[in-house]
């Protein structure tokens, strides 16, 4: 019988780690470019040769690592996969549970600005890797789609002692919370997402009543499908192709996130402009070290988020109504903006929010923001 022990976790990258790094930094070879494309076929090779020369020379891990340790970290082993999470207790003592799922191409290093200021407004904040990610570690086998990983996360919180608390995720996270809310929703308070997944259901009378702006939000789908599905589709079809480049070049997996943080959150010029250099090469590094873009990749076979794809699998008539108190905030350079009337369609909606300002990541882009609709929200309740 597999252990139900929680461990305490110290994050200590061995050195030797480091310095393999470095020298495969420095041995890169460099890939070729048309002139003039900017990041239309990807990162450019200027820039991303400059940041891969500051993540060489410039970039911190140990000051990175030292602040991921400032939070209490633990394992625990649950349907033979390791489970790594923050576990944050907030010093009040009517502190409602908080568990926080984060998604694709992202880490528990996604919430450290926010850690403080939630545990502060009262929240006991439980932040899992997920399975196949960075400090969870690789999976070892098929199948962690979002049902196995909401069982995964109510194992979780029952370990810790908690029988009643709430939810928030993003991007595929949204996906994973709504799940457990679904399957859980004695125990489950309220759920909190930064966007979520929806689908039209087909019926005409429902796009007769879409608005302007709604259209508009799913015009936004067909370019992600047309133009960004590359991503979803590689690793949804063949991602031990993929993972073999991405174990072994770490230039190639910066480039592989880079690309998508360019177009996923609200930057100008370069992924930057929303987030720190420190914090993606954070996260980078949280793949890199653990060797788990492989088995992160793997995970895309399991997720829906194309209509399409979900019409043919029957993914919509399988979809089950949320009825937990659902409140939603919306960035507007979210990967895959949600439609209301589909989001209301199938889910208790008691709070939408749209903001003018951030994008998939909301907790690194517009941590102010996010920790405010967090807070509100739970406090309607």
């Amino acid at each position: 019988m597999a252990s139900r022990d929680i461990t305490p976790f110290h994050l200590d990258v061995p050195q030797h780690d480091l310095d393999d790094l470095r020298e495969r930094l420095a041995r890169t070879r460099w890939a070729d470019e048309v002139p003039g494309l900017g990041w239309s076929y990807g990162p450019p090779l200027a820039y991303l040769r400059e940041l891969a020369e500051y993540w060489r020379d410039g970039y911190d891990w140990r000051a990175q690592e030292a602040r991921l340790n400032a939070f209490p970290q633990h394992t625990t082993e649950i349907d033979g996969a390791t489970i790594h999470f923050l576990h944050v207790r907030s010093p009040r003592p009517d502190a409602l549970p908080l568990l926080i799922t984060h998604g694709w191409p992202s880490s528990v290093a996604e919430y450290l600005d926010v850690v403080e200021p939630l545990t502060e407004a009262g929240f006991h904040l439980v932040i899992p890797s997920l399975p196949g990610y960075g400090l969870s570690g690789p999976t070892a086998s098929a199948g962690w789609g979002a049902e196995r990983v909401a069982r995964a996360w109510a194992e979780l919180m029952s370990r810790l002692g908690y029988a009643r608390y709430g939810l928030q995720g993003g991007d595929w996270g949204t996906w994973i919370s709504r799940t457990l809310a679904i399957n859980e929703p004695e125990r489950v308070v309220g759920l909190h997402t930064n966007g979520m997944i929806t689908f039209p259901s087909g019926d005409p009378d429902e796009f007769a009543k879409l608005t302007d702006a709604d259209h508009a939000r799913m015009a936004r789908w067909q370019r992600y499908t047309d133009e960004l599905y590359g991503y979803k589709l590689i690793q949804s079809t063949k991602p031990q192709s993929l993972a073999y480049s991405l174990a072994d070049s770490p230039v190639g997996l910066l480039g592989w996130i880079v690309g998508v943080l360019k177009e996923w959150t609200d930057c100008a010029d370069t992924p930057e402009d929303a987030i720190d250099r420190d914090r993606i090469l954070t996260t980078v590094m949280l793949y890199w070290l653990t060797n788990t873009a492989g088995s992160a990749a793997r995970s895309f076979v399991e997720t829906p988020d194309n209509s399409a794809k979900a019409e043919e699998e029957g993914v919509i008539e399988q979809l089950t109504d949320g009825t937990v108190p659902h409140g939603v905030a919306v960035f507007p350079k979210d990967v895959l903006a949600p439609v209301r009337p589909f989001a209301e369609r199938i889910n208790n909606i008691v709070r939408w929010t749209e903001y003018d300002r951030g994008g998939t990541f909301p907790a690194m882009e517009q941590p102010d923001l996010y920790v405010r609709d967090v807070r509100e929200f739970f406090a309607s309740l």
